[in-house]
């Protein structure tokens, strides 16, 4: 009996000590749950989710998913707040990025969280965030090479040509004032982290980028005769690619200093700009490297 009654008082001891312990966390993570759309902050991550206005005034967005969360840890910093799902809380790796990362988190139930989440499957965790300064990111800018970008409608593709640009090395992004947010959830996900190795530029005046350029700006056109694999592009590029169904406008095709075109063996009229643009940053890098090694 004896044996019994310590039993018993161990495991009072223990369920004791894990709920102070669930409690000094919940306090130190400043933790809280919400169930209604009527609360202000549920609002607040419908109204970013959906509105670049919102976002633009706000100067707030949301990442959605571990890797992108990470990635802005990694450069920037903890995020405002970690948001989870109720179910996804549980999870072991989400929990791994609360304890490592968030100073706020909100746990919202799985109904409100499908609601908000940018994507048709959700990760069970987000991440409020100020959309941040260009100077607080940094880049390595040793060689020019940088992105204009002219009225680009498709966040996927707008985050896959950012996705692309940071992969081969490039230093600044610009957008023209009719380009789509590139701060949208959609393109955050798609770019997968890239914003938080670029400089990107929005609302920006093209002509006037591309005339000031120090080095070659070269744009893409089906009609051009000079093939990519024959232009040199080891110095300081600018790439300007425009929009994916009606292309560039006759002002930037007439400020560029080189027109060129990608060879196409199949019968298909175009590529669209994200596979162009990829094409292009990686036949540069394949230069650099190229000229890299036979210089060793």
């Amino acid at each position: 009996m004896p044996c019994l009654l310590n039993t018993v008082i161990r495991a009072k001891r223990a369920n004791k000590e894990t709920g102070v312990k669930k409690y000094s966390e919940a306090c130190a993570l400043a933790m809280q749950s919400i169930s209604s759309r009527e609360h202000p902050f549920f609002k607040q991550l419908v109204k970013l989710e959906r509105s670049a206005k919102q976002r633009r005034k706000s100067g707030l967005t949301i990442l959605d998913g571990i890797h992108l969360i990470e990635a802005y840890c990694a450069a920037l910093g903890p995020p405002i707040n970690l948001i989870t799902s109720k179910s996804g809380y549980e999870h072991a790796e989400i929990k791994k990025i609360i304890h490592k990362q968030a100073k706020k988190i909100v746990i919202l139930s799985d109904a409100l969280f499908c609601e908000t989440s940018p994507v048709k499957t959700p990760t069970g965790i987000m991440a409020l965030i100020s959309i941040p300064a260009i100077k607080a990111i940094p880049v390595n800018k040793n060689e020019a090479f940088c992105v204009l970008l002219e009225s680009i409608q498709d966040p996927g593709n707008l985050g896959s040509i950012l996705r692309s640009a940071a992969a081969a090395g490039a230093c600044d992004v610009y957008l023209s004032t009719d380009c789509t947010d590139a701060w949208s959830p959609r393109v955050l996900r798609a770019a997968m982290g890239a914003h938080f190795l670029l400089h990107i530029h929005e609302r920006s005046n093209l002509v006037e980028i591309a005339k000031l350029f120090n080095g070659k700006t070269i744009t893409t056109t089906v009609q051009a005769k000079k093939s990519l694999y024959e232009t040199p592009l080891t110095g300081p590029i600018a790439f300007v690619f425009g929009n994916e169904g009606k292309g560039l406008s006759d002002k930037m095709l007439e400020i560029s200093n080189e027109q060129i075109t990608i060879p196409m063996l199949g019968k298909t009229e175009s590529l669209n700009a994200a596979s162009a643009a990829a094409i292009c940053f990686f036949e540069r890098v394949r230069q650099i490297t190229n000229k890299q090694n036979s210089s060793t």
